[in-house]
């Protein structure tokens, strides 16, 4: 085998390049479906469509505007690399923590009742949020540790419960005439997270604070947790087998709660550096959980369950989520563009699966090719 083969073999083998090509591919269907959906519904306007979904605040001509609706995309999608994280970060221990979304509405919920009922600081609602969503997290963690009940099950209830109790919670700072929160900045200014120059790069978006640098330093904190020190291969051994884990001497128990408590933290983070931009109110009178949790699920996956991959994962999807508004509803109803989004935000979620097939067809071809050879020298 010469040089070029082996370092062509390398490529091929290399975890970060399976999973940008998996990826890729997983984007390149779910568009395709969409745009087959497309046709189906009205054929004339379907590569526009398709176009305007990729293109977002492209859309806007003036680039005032288009830096202004760029700075609306990043905070969301810093939002959702939180709740990516928090998903990818209990995987990583053997754990499927289907509950971030239950824990971002809890951070939600806490973050605004202290900024707008408390009138607290900025950084006290933040904590707040973060403590509170990992208390509802490190609950479902418990429950799995002590008495091994299926962490998927008793987070899924613990979603519907979030829910309704902020519901109650906030129904006290409710504006008189709407059925959302009273925004922060019209009772506490100092709740509102600080701007600290941000904003100057985004048309002066007052929505565009520290949240961005925090959660991208956050990226980088969990992957220096998972990857490079000793409390994260104690945790990721848990998962892999707590007997295994508990014989060697390690925690098992403490681990799983650990865990738990950290990604429902992740989530109430998340949660925080949204709400606490003012961009959006709570619906106090909301029946259906919010998307950016499960979003979450196909973040992590699409950036191939990696910290840093969830970086550039999170901001893909929150564009394309961002870019279906701008589809011309003349043609097609409001909702087409939420479905052309869940056709590729539900294809991300089969990234782990493409690199599994793509690992396997490496090593077919590998064995073939090794079958030939040999029976070359036999002859």
């Amino acid at each position: 085998m010469n040089k070029n083969d082996k370092s062509k073999k390398s490529i091929l083998r290399n975890d970060g390049f399976q999973t940008i090509i998996a990826s890729l591919l997983c984007i390149a269907i779910g568009l395709l479906i969409g745009y087959v959906v497309l046709l189906f519904i009205n054929p004339h306007g379907a590569g526009e469509a398709i176009v305007a979904i990729l293109k977002n605040y492209f859309y806007y001509p003036n680039a005032a505007v288009t830096a202004k609706y760029l700075g609306s995309t990043l905070v969301k999608a810093s939002t959702l690399l939180m709740c990516s994280l928090s998903v990818l970060f209990a995987y990583k221990v053997g754990l499927f923590n289907i509950g971030v979304a239950g824990q971002y509405v809890v951070g939600a919920g806490i973050s605004l009742y202290c900024a707008v009922a408390l009138k607290l600081p900025w950084y006290i609602c933040f904590v707040a949020a973060v403590l509170m969503a990992a208390l509802v997290g490190g609950l479902s963690g418990v429950l799995k540790a002590y008495f091994n009940v299926n962490e998927v099950i008793s987070s899924i209830m613990l979603n519907w419960i979030g829910l309704y109790s902020v519901n109650v919670l906030l129904s006290s700072v409710k504006q008189p005439t709407a059925p959302y929160t009273i925004p922060i900045e019209n009772v506490n200014k100092g709740g509102l997270l600080p701007h600290a120059g941000l904003h100057k790069f985004f048309s002066n978006n007052q929505f565009v604070t520290i949240g961005l640098i925090l959660a991208v330093i956050m990226a980088v904190v969990v992957w220096i947790l998972l990857e490079k020190t000793k409390f994260g291969y104690e945790l990721k051994a848990t998962g892999m087998n707590k007997h295994a884990a508990k014989y060697c001497g390690m925690k098992e128990k403490r681990n799983i709660i650990v865990t738990m408590l950290i990604s429902g933290g992740l989530a109430g983070f998340g949660s925080a550096i949204f709400y606490l931009t003012g961009i959006e109110q709570w619906m106090v009178q909301l029946t259906t959980i919010p998307t950016m949790g499960f979003n979450g699920i196909a973040a992590a996956f699409l950036g191939g369950v990696n910290p840093i991959g969830a970086i550039f994962s999170s901001y893909f999807i929150q564009h394309i989520t961002s870019g279906g508004t701008y589809v011309d509803k003349t043609m097609y109803c409001a909702q087409t563009s939420d479905l052309i989004t869940a056709f590729i935000i539900y294809l991300c979620g089969f990234v782990l699966f493409f690199k599994i097939w793509f690992v396997k067809y490496l090593d077919k071809k590998e064995e073939q090719k090794l079958q030939k050879e040999q029976k070359g020298g036999e002859a």
